[in-house]
């Protein structure tokens, strides 16, 4: 049947060859893991199959949060426009998924013609049924940040009676949040699905109301295993004094340390993501800072979106592994006659230790295994007998795969990286602070001065000339011993004056002269201050004396 599979020795040994990389992770997927997940029943127990559009399409950045975060808001910010079905308010305005991506004309396609567009990567939404698919469209519009990115507006997250009563009412099933319905279709299973996919997931809280629902707490835990691609903004921080914002920032750290098991603490990004004015503008130059550093990580994704795609492979191989061994191990356990559903029961309620055997069998880390509590009430609804014994070949495919053929992707990565200019995301608020005089540290630090005709160390030489004379300066100059007795004062580590001297000493000759010696002191100022050194010595600080030989 897999007549791909072969035992050509030679074949194994050395990995397949690949135009792109996208080229690459397709045929990987469809000769050497598909077959492995359609034997064993994969996609009915974790994720549907992969298809052409999961590997071509922008990165995509998924938005969670309760209602009244400014989801919706956010996503105005970033790309400076409205969008087909927006609705911004205090209350829950947004009820339904929303997919904001690219197109040359405005417009928006409703979820059941939206799941049959193969250029899409939604297809397997359409197992989420009318429900589901009602409450999902595509906003489209020319925008120039979606031709970079997309992005996945969601509902927000409600608590309390609604849907405490909810939970009480639903279907039975192997958790609470599983249990819950969101408007007739699985909430936590749609994202889920889109966690899987998207580049970025971006939880939003509101500065204002700090609370973490249950519901929310819940939807959080069912992003398990994709704590890469977090991260937290904490909203609408302008409406708090400095001593509240302290207090709210803990308090959220420590709410996310109870339900993000992870041992490294979250990003968390501080701001006020919308265009009005701040309302307590205290702590302004944060919210730009932040902002910049959010800015960056969404800017990076086109950039990484090979590597991330990639490595979601990586993880989906290993957990397609796992759950062959388990399947394997079910179906050898079965009787053949007699006393099928007994057996069945016993191994249900035994899988824990199936998993403990597995483990030490196969030498696989406990974190590969999928949830045993949503294993065991899957396994529920299955026929045992029908499933199927262990096929080495099938392994031993994808362990050609993770140990040859990936790794002569990653080469392909760096070279794709290499050949390719950058990409970042432009357009719409990205492009708001890139250059001019609002640019973030704009005419702080070593860009103080810059909009100057005077040189801006002219102000402080006074002082800076009366130390280099104190250092017995020969033919106008300094010695290097002579200027480290006095850099090392500002108690910064070598490595840092060691930079200082390199920007200072403009004509290479070992020595500082006055101006040499009072532009080395500037930048000593700028560090204490807090800011960054420049790589280039700009050229505003160039000395008046040296800009000939700087040119």
């Amino acid at each position: 049947m897999f007549s791909w599979l072969g035992t050509d020795d030679r074949r194994k040994k050395e990995p397949e060859m690949f135009q792109t990389v996208s080229d690459g992770l397709k045929k990987l997927y469809k000769t050497k893991l598909h077959p492995l997940e359609e034997n064993y029943k994969f996609h009915e127990f974790h994720s549907p199959a992969l298809e052409d559009a999961d590997f071509d399409n922008k990165p995509m950045i998924l938005l969670v949060g309760q209602y009244s975060t400014g989801k919706t808001s956010f996503i105005r910010y970033l790309l400076e426009q409205d969008f087909p079905g927006m609705r911004i308010g205090p209350e829950p305005t947004t009820d339904c998924f929303i997919a904001v991506m690219h197109d040359d004309t405005e417009g928006v396609i409703p979820g059941n013609a939206l799941v049959v567009d193969p250029k899409k990567p939604f297809r397997k939404l359409n197992a989420f049924g009318n429900a589901f698919l009602n409450r999902f469209v595509c906003a489209q519009l020319p925008n120039p940040v979606l031709e970079s990115i997309s992005v996945i507006d969601t509902p927000g997250i409600l608590s309390g009676e609604k849907q405490r009563i909810s939970r009480e009412e639903a279907v039975s099933g192997y958790s609470c949040l599983h249990r819950c319905l969101f408007g007739g279709y699985d909430f936590a299973a749609v994202l889920e699905w889109f966690a899987e996919r998207v580049d970025r997931i971006i939880l939003l809280f509101d500065a204002h109301k700090l609370d973490i629902s249950d519901e929310f707490s819940e939807v959080i835990r069912a992003l398990k295993n994709h704590e890469d691609k977090i991260r937290v903004v904490l909203n609408k921080a302008d409406q708090i004094e400095t001593q509240q914002l302290m207090r709210v920032y803990g308090a959220l750290m420590w709410s996310l340390g109870k339900i993000v098991n992870t041992p490294e603490v979250i990003r968390v990004y501080i701001g006020s993501f919308w265009s009005h004015p701040l309302l307590i503008p205290d702590n302004r130059k944060l919210f730009e800072a932040e902002e910049q550093d959010l800015f960056k990580d969404i800017q990076s994704l086109p950039r990484n979106a090979a590597l991330r795609k990639l490595n979601d492979l990586i993880k989906r191989a290993r957990l397609a592994k796992v759950h062959a061994y388990i399947i394997s191990s079910l179906k050898k356990e079965m009787p053949a006659v007699f006393g099928k559903e007994n057996k069945k029961k016993e191994l249900i309620n035994s899988l824990e230790d199936i998993y403990i055997r597995i483990q030490r069998e196969h030498h696989i880390s406990p974190g590969d295994f999928p949830n045993l509590k949503k294993m065991q009430g899957m396994l529920q609804s299955q026929d045992l007998t029908k499933f199927q014994p262990l096929k080495s070949k099938l392994l031993e495919a994808v362990d050609d795969m993770l140990a040859n053929d990936i790794a002569s992707l990653m080469v392909l990565v760096r070279q794709e990286e290499t050949q390719k200019p950058n990409p970042v995301v432009k357009g719409g608020a990205f492009d708001g602070t890139i250059s001019g005089p609002f640019n973030h540290g704009y005419g702080e630090g070593a860009g103080e001065g810059i909009d100057e005709a005077d040189w801006v160390v002219a102000r402080d030489k006074p002082a800076y000339d009366e130390i280099f004379y104190t250092l017995s300066p020969v033919n106008g100059k300094v010695t290097g011993a002579n200027a480290k007795r006095e850099m090392v004062k500002s108690k910064l580590p070598n490595t840092v004056l060691g930079k200082v001297w390199k920007l200072a000493d403009i004509d290479k000759d070992g020595m500082l002269d006055d101006e040499e010696f009072a532009l080395a002191n500037h930048l000593i100022k700028v560090k204490l201050e807090g800011h960054e050194l420049p790589s280039e010595l700009p050229a505003h600080l160039v000395p008046p004396s040296k800009r000939k030989i700087a040119e």
